[in-house]
């Protein structure tokens, strides 16, 4: 017994499956290209299954970005930070005058 797959619906946006490799190529975010690039493989008759399996996504995310597409459109791929914790960047160490001399040479003593 096979299962239903979806497909995706380009045309309900205006779009074509190689606008969506367009985007899978250009995106600024890898995420967005990744996004982009699994609904373009759908397009072309993978199913979710298969493209989670490649990208190493479980199904149900695959699905969720199809969803999200069908929704919203083309915007629902572009990758958003969505919360939690800020990147962490550390604070560069304050510089002093010391750290910006020249570094003293020793010189080995005489005997």
């Amino acid at each position: 017994m096979g299962g239903v797959m979806l497909r995706v619906d380009c045309a309900r946006w205006g779009q074509t499956p190689d606008d969506l490799r367009r985007l899978a190529l250009n995106a600024p975010h890898a995420r967005t290209r990744e996004r982009a690039l699994a609904l373009y493989d759908m397009a072309q008759g993978s199913c979710a299954t298969q493209v989670a399996a490649r990208t190493g996504r479980h199904p149900q995310t695959v699905m969720g970005w199809l969803h999200a597409y069908h929704t919203q459109g083309p915007a629902a791929l572009a990758y958003g930070r969505t919360g939690g914790r800020p990147p962490f960047v550390p604070e560069p160490p304050p510089v002093s005058a010391r750290s910006c001399a020249r570094p003293r040479v020793r010189r080995p003593r005489r005997p």
